[in-house]
């Protein structure tokens, strides 16, 4: 989302670098470009020039003037700034209270919130809570029926109200509803509207009397721009929101409405969607956010992906394949499936330190179906073929792409990936010194994926 906005910062930074010794002059005239970027990346112009006028107090003082990296000391008084602008750290969310305890999801209409409620309590679930989904939305056409089905997908208990209820009497009943079932959470999806109304408004003051959530989350999505930070103050006059949930930060947004929420209305950016899935609900780290704005990656959320993707228990347990070399074309797509699980590959590359900065990194497309048409190809052979690959001769790898709706090539292409990802993890785990690097002609460094 703010691939636009790094890259003018970026330009900017490069700009100051280049400089062997920077005056108050040309300090001011990249805090002027800044903030022309801010502004076209849909900032509000208060925030925008506040933010400028806070690095301008900094960057023109001794600490910079009198530094060896003086280009450097800009971009880290930025980088400080924009933490410090999106709310310093983390707000978790405050689940405290007796059970059931309620988070009321608010909004406009087309924001998000069903598919936010779904993710939420996927997110519970995995933290060893027990939610409750709550359609409380009768206006919205299909809107209970979407929430229902999600807590089928999700094997979850879900209030079974209907469009002849009123929204107050759903929130009622599904207190007991709720209590009966020992559920600990309530996760309330309201009505919302296509513009903020004070009908609206005031049904929403009355479910929050009767529900007294420890949480009230407004679901803003980030394409609106201006408009969020806008919805997100009316909203907290009347309501009193505990924080925001930014959906849609996969999109092509500006990303103003990330920078100027906070700062606006004084309440915490809590979550973020990046995704379509139900797993694609993050916790928004300001600090980690400015240094993927600014191209210094997000090492920290990549880790913490990977953590979840991949089990300790199954990486001692391919190890050990690797070294005793029995490391097979089933082993090899479980290793698929866990990559897919990390997120798309654009995501990755955005975590990674400098990665922003590359063009020809960002021109590249990454052809996200490859995985799925190597597994198609896997499963398509027999588990005697998967299990050894040196029986695939030139038949059967017709009879495999005819299966799998692929081309001889395409199997060929799969084997060489496995042959290559298992040569390179069995130096890896030898140390590096088990086999000689080839060099010349078919020598390639895509080795364990398929691009």
């Amino acid at each position: 989302m703010f691939d636009s906005l790094s890259e003018r910062f970026q330009k900017i930074f490069k700009h100051l670098r280049g400089q062997g010794r920077l005056t108050e002059e040309n300090i001011r005239e990249a805090l002027r470009e800044v903030r022309m970027a801010l502004l076209e990346a849909d900032v509000h112009y208060k925030v925008a020039k506040d933010f400028v006028a806070g690095i301008a107090a900094r960057a023109v003082g001794q600490e910079v003037m009198q530094s060896l990296t003086p280009g450097q000391q800009v971009i880290k008084i930025v980088n400080e700034a924009l933490t410090d602008l999106m709310g310093r750290t983390a707000e978790p969310l405050k689940l405290l209270g007796h059970p059931p305890v309620t988070v009321m999801l608010v909004g406009l209409q087309g924001s998000g919130k069903t598919t936010t409620a779904a993710k939420l309590a996927r997110k519970f679930a995995d933290e060893n809570r027990h939610p409750c989904l709550v359609p409380a939305d009768v206006y919205r056409p299909a809107a209970i029926d979407q929430l229902t089905t999600l807590g089928k997908q999700l094997n979850l208990p879900v209030y079974p109200s209907t469009p002849a209820q009123r929204p107050e009497e759903i929130a009622r009943a599904a207190l007991t509803f709720a209590r009966e079932r020992n559920c600990d959470t309530l996760l309330v999806d309201t009505a919302g509207r296509l513009h903020i109304d004070s009908e609206l408004m005031a049904e929403l003051t009355r479910l929050k009397g009767i529900l007294t959530p420890v949480e009230i989350l407004l679901v803003a999505d980030a394409m609106t721009g201006q408009d969020a930070v806008k919805i997100s103050s009316t909203f907290h006059e009347t309501l009193g929101i505990t924080g925001v949930v930014l959906t849609k930060l996969d999109g092509d947004a500006r990303g103003g409405a990330a920078l100027s929420i906070r700062a606006v209305t004084q309440c915490p950016i809590k979550l973020i969607g990046v995704g379509e899935k139900l797993d694609a609900l993050e916790v928004f780290h300001p600090d980690r956010m400015s240094s993927r704005i600014l191209g210094m990656g997000d090492v920290l959320s990549l880790i913490e992906k990977a953590q979840e993707a991949f089990d300790d228990r199954q990486a001692e347990e391919m190890a050990r394949k690797f070294r005793e070399d029995s490391f097979s074309l089933e082993d090899f797509r479980n290793q698929l499936r866990q990559i897919r699980k990390l997120g798309s590959f654009d995501q990755i590359l955005s975590m990674l330190p400098g990665m922003g900065m590359l063009k020809e990194i960002k021109k590249m497309q990454v052809d996200e179906k490859e995985f799925v048409r190597m597994e198609a190809i896997i499963n398509s052979m027999t588990r005697v073929e998967r299990r050894n690959v040196d029986l695939i001769n030139a038949s059967r790898r017709r009879r495999i792409a005819n299966g799998s709706g692929t081309t001889v090539q395409d199997v060929n292409r799969l084997l060489k990936s496995y042959g290559e990802a298992r040569k390179m993890m069995r130096q890896v785990v030898g140390g590096g010194s088990a086999t000689k690097k080839k060099k010349g002609k078919g020598r390639r460094k895509r080795a364990f994926f398929p691009f």
